[in-house]
């Protein structure tokens, strides 16, 4: 298999214009190896920190695991509840992590992600995440994650080839409630649902009533 990923050219670097190359998650892929998250500590630009985690789809029922990425949302969230204008969004679509002179950890974009993506770290006190390696695609290089995926659940390349292999295809249309969220970023997802809807009810669980896990007194008090 080539773990660089269709149309590399070894090394990770890329054989075309990256203009023409897009990111693409595919959960069903994920072997929960956890190699991505090895990969992105090891870049130059945050040195020993991982920008993204390894998470479990359904962890009472299964061991599915999916990676979990920066979907840079076409209108982020997180940029738009910063209220130290921290976070900036580039022509190319990248959401960067947060400009630390002008962070103030204040934790909005932990809130306001609806992937769950930011995290604040306490030390240096400031917002980082996964920017899609921006250092490398920069130069020709494909993202750290996806250059050493050895099942391809992280993908980077041009996207009539990427679903030319793939049974699922490409989404970036997503519904969270009512909210429409569209991503630069693609996942990969059942043919027939061009939109992914995720509904938050699903992870609150129940209890033997049948009431949402969250609610702790339903007493009404006079």
């Amino acid at each position: 298999m080539d773990r660089a990923g269709a149309g590399s050219t070894g090394q990770g670097r890329m054989s075309e214009d990256p203009g023409g190359y897009e990111f693409f998650v595919d959960p069903s892929r994920c072997i929960g190896c956890r190699s991505c998250v090895a990969a992105c500590a090891e870049c130059d630009s945050h040195r020993g920190e991982s920008m993204i985690h390894v998470d479990y789809l359904d962890r009472p029922n299964s061991i599915a695991t999916t990676p979990m990425v920066c979907m840079h949302c076409v209108e982020p969230t997180c940029a738009l509840v910063c209220p130290a204008d921290a976070i900036k969004q580039g022509e190319d679509g990248i959401v960067r992590s947060a400009l630390k002179p002008r962070c103030i950890a204040c934790s909005n974009c932990v809130l306001a992600c609806p992937f769950g993506i930011p995290t604040v770290h306490v030390a240096p006190e400031v917002m980082m995440k996964c920017d899609m390696c921006y250092d490398r695609t920069s130069v020709g290089l494909r993202p750290m994650c996806a250059t050493v995926c050895p099942s391809q659940a992280l993908a980077f390349g041009p996207p009539a080839e990427i679903a030319g292999r793939r049974a699922s295809v490409p989404s970036r249309d997503f519904m969270f409630g009512r909210e429409h969220v569209r991503t630069k970023v693609f996942m990969m997802a059942p043919a027939g649902e061009p939109v992914i809807a995720v509904d938050v009810e699903d992870y609150m669980g129940k209890d033997a009533h049948g009431t949402e896990g969250w609610i702790v007194d339903t007493t009404v008090v006079d």
